[in-house]
C-alpha cells in the first residue's frame, strides 16, 4: 500500500535505529526540486531543550521513511556536520517552491504551492503538491510526466489540471488517473 504525507507533516518526526535507538528529530527537509527527490534531512535533538545537531542525514543513509519515523540501520548514518546539506541547498536543483504558482504549459494557472506531498517508502519522491487555487481553495494535485521547476513557476503538463484531490485518502487515485492519462496521450502520439 502505498502512503502519502504533506512534507510539512515529516517535519519532527523522530529518526529511530533499527534496533530501536531515537538518535535525532528531523528539522528540515532538503528537496531536489528538479529531480523530484528528497535529498535529506537536517536534524534537531531529541527532547524539549534540544537544538539542532549540526549533523544531517543524507537519503542515500535512510533505511526507510514512513508515516510515524525516519528509520536508519545505525546511528552511524547521521552525517559528521551540514556542510552536505549547504551545498545540496545551493546548488542545482535546490531551492524551495513553497510559494510558487504552479501553471499547465498552455498558460493555465493552477494554483500557489503551499506544500510537497510526498509518497513514502524505500525511494520516495514528490508525488505532487498541495495548492491554494482562487477557484477550489487547498488542493492537492499529483505530478507526472515532463514538469519543469523554476524559483518562479513550476510547469507542468496540461493533463494536470484534470487530475486533483482533496484529501490525501483520494490523491493516489488522482495520481494513477494522470498517469494513465499521460500514458495514453504518449501512445497515440506513438501510433501517429
Amino acid at each position: 500500500m502505498t502512503t502519502y504525507l504533506r512534507a510539512s507533516e515529516i517535519i519532527k518526526k523522530p529518526v529511530v535505529t533499527l534496533g530501536g535507538e531515537d538518535v535525532a528529530q528531523v528539522k528540515d527537509i532538503l528537496f531536489d526540486a528538479a529531480q523530484g527527490r528528497i535529498r535529506g534531512f537536517t536534524l534537531t535533538g531529541r527532547g524539549l531543550l534540544s537544538g539542532p545537531l549540526h549533523r544531517e542525514l543524507l537519503w542515500r543513509n535512510v533505511h526507510r521513511l514512513g508515516p510515524d519515523a525516519v528509520m536508519v540501520r545505525t546511528a552511524n548514518a547521521l552525517e559528521d556536520d551540514d556542510t552536505t546539506a549547504q551545498s545540496a541547498v545551493e546548488g542545482p536543483g535546490g531551492g524551495n517552491v513553497l510559494g510558487v504558482a504552479m501553471t499547465t504549459r498552455s498558460g493555465t494557472r493552477l494554483g500557489t504551492i503551499t506544500d510537497a506531498i510526498i509518497e513514502t517508502g524505500t525511494t520516495p519522491v514528490v508525488a505532487g503538491y498541495e495548492l491554494e487555487s482562487p477557484e477550489h481553495g487547498s488542493v492537492l494535485v499529483p505530478v507526472a510526466g515532463p514538469v519543469t521547476v523554476s524559483s518562479e513557476r513550476v510547469l507542468v503538463p496540461d493533463e494536470t489540471a484534470e487530475h486533483s484531490a482533496g484529501t490525501l485518502e483520494s490523491f493516489g487515485t488522482a495520481a494513477e488517473g494522470l498517469r494513465r492519462r499521460l500514458e495514453q496521450d504518449a501512445q497515440g502520439e506513438q501510433e501517429d
